[in-house]
């Protein structure tokens, strides 16, 4: 059996995972992506309530690519800084989900320990329309969700909300992330030292 007819009968589970960036079309990222908002749609009371379970579902995801990107891209180097984790989500995680890096990320001039991720047009509200009934249902929680897990599987405790920007289309999205007390004094200690 020559080599190439052994590399082809390899099972995923032998492949490297530093290879390859495949990716995914976006039919069937839109098409897998709204039967997620169906699936989470049922059995729900609010609207609270089904950005909550996409919330849930970017959660697990965000953990997972956290740990195959810090492989690849860092080589298994994890960022103990707070700028260093925040600049890893929006230039290395970003355009290995998306295809882009986020368009911009500020710090809260109110808040010391909120942040902003920019994105106006984020893919998952590309192709989905929300109906008159369900208000400012964003389906960017999915989004806010992978941020959280990345960042908490990072040590850096945070809650993530995807807020919609704007009335007119179209509708723009901003990622606040607000960090946790026990994140911002560790990063104070950090600076002192």
């Amino acid at each position: 059996m020559d080599a190439s007819r052994r590399a082809a009968q390899r099972s995923i589970i032998d492949r490297p995972l530093s290879r390859g960036r495949a990716e995914v079309s976006l039919s069937a990222f839109s098409f897998l992506f709204s039967e997620l908002v169906r699936n989470c749609r049922e059995s729900i009371e609010s609207i609270a309530e089904l950005e909550s379970k996409l919330e849930n579902v970017g959660f697990d995801i965000g953990q997972r690519v956290l740990e195959l990107l810090i492989h690849r891209e860092k080589g298994g180097r994890r960022e103990t800084r707070l700028i260093g984790a925040l600049m890893f989500v929006a230039n290395t995680v970003w355009p290995s989900l998306f295809g882009k890096k986020a368009e911009s990320l500020e710090r809260s001039t109110e808040n010391e320990d909120e942040y902003m991720i920019h994105d106006a047009t984020p893919i998952t509200n590309e192709f989905i329309s929300v109906p008159r009934d369900m208000g400012q249902f964003n389906c960017a929680a999915f989004v806010a969700g992978i941020i959280r897990g990345c960042l908490e599987a990072s040590g850096f405790g945070a809650n993530v909300q995807a807020v919609t920007v704007g009335d007119e289309e179209p509708v723009k999205t901003v990622f606040l992330i607000k960090f946790t007390a026990e994140v911002m004094a560790r990063e104070a200690e950090m600076e002192a030292s």
